[in-house]
């Protein structure tokens, strides 16, 4: 049973606790930023006292797009060990590309006091000087082209190339997040880098895959000795494909040697998918270990299975594999199966171990959809510390990955060799995932 300050209405707890000088209602928590009772079902507003303030520049705000539930995190706070989480930052400003019928931004602003524009520059200047100390820069969801490879065409480059002059132009900047993949090409990718060494500004990407719970709470040891790796998942080649990339890159870049890049990459549909693993191609007993872990797995026959229905809102889709060749002779492969699972599953095979290391990535379902709170965990780590708490390396990785997917899809199945994904990179000896259970976090 709730206490009655938490049964009480928004206006009335305030009043109340005003009028009572009560200081337990908000305590003051030990960075400065006051908490407020943790309530579920009707939480009290904010303070901005002792926060730093952010801008978010987001292709749509409706709900359950992805800058709802990152920004609306900073916006609304969000449970964490059992008591109300209030990030040391606050959305200041609010860029919206477009507005769809079902749109927030307007109601957002007005009920929170953010500032909604209609341009960059207006979102991250004010009196001519940086008005932010952060950036979030998140472009998914809205109605964007496709190109002739089936890739959403998405103004993240744009964007960040946008961020940069005006960086340049009042001489400041400040750390930039940017929301899954940096870009649809590789090339686009490395040139958003670019602006951050050219400026010195620190960039942070990717999804919440890397750091949302495990079951069991694999952490493969850095310096592993890993000869082959599969990660099986479903959802669209592109938009689920570049998840499935990054689950498997944060554990496969714990192996002997660090990260040294990826020779070629080559895209099979279909029944190629089967042929291939009866080839040896990839590994039918990996399989079967990352499927051990799946709370969603589908009875009887894969081939059967996949392809062949519809789940949950998601399109018939028919199997679809990448296979990853590592510069140094590793194997990784990505497997999208729908009809047949739906959950994100990994297994390895260690030399000199008799079974393979496997586990589940739990993600907790809309509307809640608490990976975010996963991600948005260490975002408030980078926007305090301007310092990423893993290398965006494996972004840039796992965005050339999926550049070369999807030209191998549309080649038919071509092998593609990656030359351009020379990328080096060292893993961060604890990955950051949550511990524990989700209900305590």
């Amino acid at each position: 049973m709730l206490d009655r300050e938490e049964r009480l209405s928004r206006r009335k707890f305030m009043a109340a606790s005003a009028a009572a000088g009560l200081t337990a209602a908000r305590v003051a928590a030990a960075d400065g930023v006051e908490t407020p009772p943790l309530s579920r079902t009707r939480p009290a507003k904010l303070s901005r006292k002792g926060r730093a303030p952010l801008a978010c520049l987001t292709t749509v705000y409706r709900p359950l797009s992805h800058a709802y539930h990152i920004a609306g995190r900073f916006i609304h706070g969000y449970a964490l060990n059992g008591r109300m989480h209030v990030p040391p930052q606050y959305i200041h400003s609010l860029f919206v590309h477009q507005i769809p019928d079902n749109d927030l931004s307007a109601e957002i602003g007005k009920e929170f006091g953010i500032k909604v524009t209609r341009s960059i520059e207006d979102a991250l200047v004010s009196g001519g000087k940086l008005a932010v100390e952060g950036v979030l820069l998140i472009g998914e969801h809205g109605n964007y082209p496709l190109n002739d490879r089936g890739q959403i065409l998405y103004p993240r480059y744009e964007w960040m190339e946008e961020i940069a002059r005006v960086f340049k132009k009042v001489g400041k900047s400040v750390p930039v997040f940017n929301d899954k993949h940096l870009s649809y090409t590789f090339e686009k990718a490395s040139k958003m880098l670019a602006f951050g060494k050219e400026l010195g500004f620190p960039i942070m990407a990717g999804s919440s895959l890397p750091v949302v719970w495990r079951r069991p709470e694999l952490e493969l040891k850095l310096e592993s000795p890993i000869e082959d790796a599969l990660v099986a998942a479903y959802g669209p080649i592109e938009v689920y494909g570049f998840h499935a990339l990054e689950t498997l890159q944060t554990m496969i870049e714990r192996r002997k040697g660090g990260e040294t890049g990826v020779k070629a990459v080559t895209c099979l549909v279909g029944k190629e998918v089967w042929r291939a693993a009866d080839a040896g191609k990839w590994s039918w007993d990996l399989l079967e270990a990352a499927l051990a872990r799946s709370e969603s797995v589908n009875p009887g026959d894969i081939r059967q299975n996949t392809g062949t229905m519809k789940v949950l809102g998601h399109p018939i889709v028919p199997p679809t594999a990448f296979l990853i060749e590592y510069r140094d002779g590793t194997r990784g492969t990505i497997l999208l199966l729908n009809g047949h699972l739906r959950d994100f599953v990994f297994a390895a095979k260690i030399r000199n171990e008799p079974k393979p290391a496997s586990c589940l990535f739990v993600l907790p379902p809309p509307p809640g959809a608490r990976f975010f709170d996963a991600q948005c965990i260490n975002l408030e780590k980078f926007f305090q510390s301007g310092k990423a708490p893993y290398p965006v390396e494996r972004t840039l990785l796992t965005t050339g990955v999926l550049d070369a997917a999807m030209r191998s899809h549309h080649a038919k199945g071509v092998r593609i060799e990656t030359p351009e994904l020379d990328v080096r990179y060292t893993a961060p000896a604890d990955s950051g995932f949550l511990r524990g259970s989700i209900a305590d976090v």
